[in-house]
């Protein structure tokens, strides 16, 4: 991407209910914040890479792995209640203001999916700046179809969940996805402007099942561990 300015990053909280410490759990004696930050930084076009935790922890590891900026996230952005695009647009404003760089695009990668690769963060940087789209989420193809195969609980006892197709079989039903939480890129403009992950503007990149795993809780992590540590 030519003459254009992009920022990575990459934010995690300290805290999690889930898996506790999750962001600092090992994979092949490296962290899952070393991985994240490994990958953003074999990626030429990225500039900048700047962390935001309220952790000192894991700002001392990202400073290890060599990112170009740590923030100190507030207690208000650290809350149960606080969104990811309100961190993600802290960063920004700390980039800019620090650098004095006015940035054009902001890719996030989040922790907890390292079963992604370098040439997926190229190609989705590649991606919406070649097709003039204004943010760009990941997905995977979904098992599970909201047209065929899930159900809701009613008071008159499961039911299928009602889409207003007359679906008989999977072949027949829409094709659907799942976000698998691993990149998003806006332009710079579109995350101050908007601050969504959805508009008409929106390009989605599909990413195989294989890397699209996401590390909720330990049963994640298990079996995260198992794919990268014997390459599968």
């Amino acid at each position: 991407m030519k003459n254009k300015q992009i920022l990575c990053t990459i934010c995690a909280r300290g805290g999690s209910k889930g898996l506790p410490n999750k962001n600092l759990l090992k994979i092949d004696d490296k962290s899952l914040i070393g991985h994240t930050l490994t990958q953003a930084k074999s990626v030429e076009d990225i500039d900048c890479i700047i962390i935001s935790s309220d952790s000192d922890d894991i700002l001392e590891e990202g400073k290890m792995y060599g990112a170009d900026i740590l923030l100190r996230r507030s207690a208000k952005l650290a809350s149960d209640d606080a969104g990811k695009i309100d961190a993600i647009i802290d960063c920004l404003s700390h980039a800019e203001s620090k650098l004095n760089i006015d940035f054009d695009y902001v890719i996030d990668l989040d922790v907890t999916s390292p079963l992604r690769n370098t040439s997926d963060i190229k190609n989705c940087l590649e991606f919406i700046n070649n097709h003039g789209f204004k943010n760009l989420i990941t997905v995977t193809n979904s098992r599970k179809n909201p047209y065929f195969n899930q159900i809701e609980i009613t008071n008159e006892g499961p039911k299928l969940v009602k889409t207003g197709h007359n679906i008989t079989g999977r072949q027949s039903a829409p094709r659907v996805y799942d976000m698998n939480a691993s990149i998003y890129v806006w332009s710079k403009n579109f995350l101050i402007n908007e601050k969504s992950l959805f508009s008409k503007d929106t390009i989605v990149y599909d990413m195989p099942e294989e890397r699209s795993l996401d590390i909720d809780n330990e049963l994640d992590f298990k079996f995260v561990k198992y794919l990268m540590e014997n390459e599968l």
